[in-house]
């Protein structure tokens, strides 16, 4: 890997690392300092590998360089006197060794999402929080991802950090008689962080597709700790193996969304599949069925592309129980496209016309493709009033595309 690809990739893996850890170390109140040790070790690289060449191993460079730049600041800085003078008092040749183990950084980063999930702060900013620290997403990036600016996304990640602060949250493993209801916060947001990526507005393909392997990421990291290897936990990691599946055949060359009936399913990833599958049976022990196990088996429907009564009957039943646990009107809508190829196209339009969504171009959509056999001149109208309301270049070509099929 050259170079000026490898530094970038070292960021995005190996930032959250040094930040996760030093800040599990001096609290959620110096994440700032920790940020900024972290940013510190990547331009020395930036200036030492520029004229001296890529060391023969990298990581453990950084590692290095971040551990005496986290010595030097504690040594200097009456601020963390409280945790650092303990260690250093009483013999001048002790050292402050910054722990960079596996395990450690590990213990880090499964602290640090449940801190940064804390319910004192809005969802949006969490997400913000967990692309900063635990992604290592630069800040220009997550406001990409959020379609916002710069300037707005320091504000988010400022008030959050303040919160936390003010709120006195400890970098810790929850107790066990706290345990679900923590987690059942960390994966609403490892859920919508993926949501965000998987169906993102962003024309950046590559942001998309980042979101969606970090939340995949930290999702396995609750995996692999026996505390948190939770039936839910396995059914929301089903559900993102599932759905990654299929990325490559839901985006075009010219960034257009493909509707699910005109994937190419030669480009589905087929491991990726069997992975969900294996994660999905590993989540039907116990007596708790969540709304990840029902989204994770109706994704796994949605990988068997033969057209058959079975999948859609089984897809339909799903949503139905889907709705009954969380009722959405997004999920009301997914569920139309099921009840199509149950019923009727006839059927499902009087279905879809009752939920109203007037103000969300995929209902017109919907109903442009059910409309389609029905009646053209509907169904064009329908698709008229998408693309007006459409934010995205991707979805406009997608509709005109649509409108085009029509003709």
């Amino acid at each position: 890997m050259k170079q000026n690809e490898l530094i970038p990739h070292l960021f995005r893996t190996e930032f959250s690392k040094i930040c996760s850890v030093l800040t599990r170390l001096l609290g959620i109140e110096h994440c700032n300092t920790a940020e900024d040790i972290a940013s510190e070790t990547f331009l020395s690289a930036l200036e030492t590998w520029t004229y001296k060449g890529v060391p023969e191993n990298p990581v453990a460079w950084l590692y290095t360089v971040a551990k005496n730049k986290a010595r030097n600041h504690f040594t200097r800085t009456l601020v963390f006197s409280d945790k650092i003078i303990p260690l250093l008092s009483g013999n001048s040749s002790t050292t402050f060794e910054l722990d960079l183990s596996e395990k450690n950084i590990t213990d880090s980063q499964l602290q640090m999402l449940f801190a940064i999930c804390h319910p004192s702060i809005p969802k949006e900013a969490q997400i913000a929080l967990a692309l900063r620290i635990l992604c290592g997403f630069g800040i220009e990036e997550i406001a990409n991802a959020f379609l916002t600016n710069k300037e707005t996304i320091n504000k988010r990640l400022y008030r959050a950090k303040e919160k936390l602060k003010t709120e006195k949250v400890k970098i810790e493993f929850p107790s066990e008689s706290e345990i679900n209801t923590s987690l059942d916060t960390v994966l609403t947001t490892l859920y919508l962080l993926f949501n965000e990526g998987y169906y993102s507005e962003s024309n950046d393909s590559i942001i998309r597709e980042d979101l969606c392997q970090e939340a995949m990421r930290l999702t396995l990291l609750l995996i692999e700790n026996q505390t948190t290897d939770l039936p839910s936990v396995n059914a929301l990691y089903s559900l993102m193996c599932f759905h990654t599946s299929r990325f490559p055949a839901r985006i075009n060359n010219a960034d257009e969304i493909i509707l699910y009936h005109e994937q190419n399913e030669s480009l589905w990833n087929y491991e990726l599949i069997s992975q969900g599958a294996y994660y999905l049976n590993r989540a039907s022990y116990g007596d708790q069925i969540s709304r990840y196990h029902l989204e994770a088996s109706i994704a796994y429907w949605h990988t068997q592309k033969k057209d058959t009564n079975e999948k859609w009957e089984n897809i339909l039943q799903l949503y139905n129980r889907l709705l009954q646990i969380e009722y959405t009107p997004i999920i009301a809508l997914n569920r139309i496209y099921a009840f199509s190829k149950v019923k009727s196209n006839a059927k499902a339009i009087e279905e879809a016309e009752k939920l109203q969504l007037t103000e969300n171009h995929f209902y017109y959509i919907l109903l442009g493709e059910l409309y389609k056999k029905e009646n053209k001149e509907k169904a064009k109208a329908c698709l008229d009033k998408a693309l007006k309301l459409a934010k995205t270049k991707s979805d406009k070509l997608s509709i005109k595309r649509l409108l085009d099929s029509l003709k």
